[in-house]
């Protein structure tokens, strides 16, 4: 952040924007743990009422929090965990104007790899490794609210040489 954009902000202004900015992060690094245990409750917890994650048109479109916090623990999603999946996300680009902001980040999926050769790593035991299922431009917006920030919309696509994902991935550079 350029140092001009403290200029007349006070301190309790500045203070309050770190804590949202971590609030906002917080709620970001929370969606792995989230998703590769299938902890629904807590998925409800952090969403809007009328929250939506749109995955593409691939992916059905939950609305709601307690639809979204469904997905968390459907048994496909189950099997997914009982798989081995690991969401991994990146650093988010914030963004935040009053009550409203919004973050961009990355988010890949891991999946063991059970056909690749087992092979050791000194005092972190054998594997067969991992392989990236997926990774994913991710737009998140959000809302404040008496609790606190929550989640209002999700929007994801896949990396996949098409546009849609590099339109997500341009909003952190507007």
């Amino acid at each position: 952040m350029a140092a001009d954009a403290h200029a007349g902000k006070t301190l309790e202004q500045r203070v309050r924007e770190i804590e949202d900015r971590l609030e906002i992060y917080n709620l970001i690094a929370s969606h792995p743990p989230t998703a590769d245990t299938g902890a629904g409750n807590y998925a409800a917890s952090v969403w809007a009422e009328d929250g939506v994650f749109d995955r593409g048109a691939e992916f059905p479109q939950p609305i709601g929090r307690a639809a979204i916090a469904d997905g968390s623990s459907n048994p496909e999603h189950r099997r997914a965990i009982e798989c081995g999946i690991a969401h991994f996300a990146g650093l988010p680009y914030v963004r935040i104007t009053g009550d409203t902001a919004f973050a961009i980040s990355y988010l890949q999926i891991l999946v063991p790899d059970r056909l690749g050769p087992v092979f050791d790593v000194p005092n972190h035991g054998s594997s067969r490794g991992f392989h990236v299922h997926r990774v994913s431009a991710n737009r998140w917006e959000f809302v404040r609210t008496d609790t606190g920030w929550k989640i209002k919309r999700r929007t994801l696509r896949s990396l996949d040489g098409t546009q849609p994902a590099r339109d997500i991935l341009a909003g952190a550079l507007e």
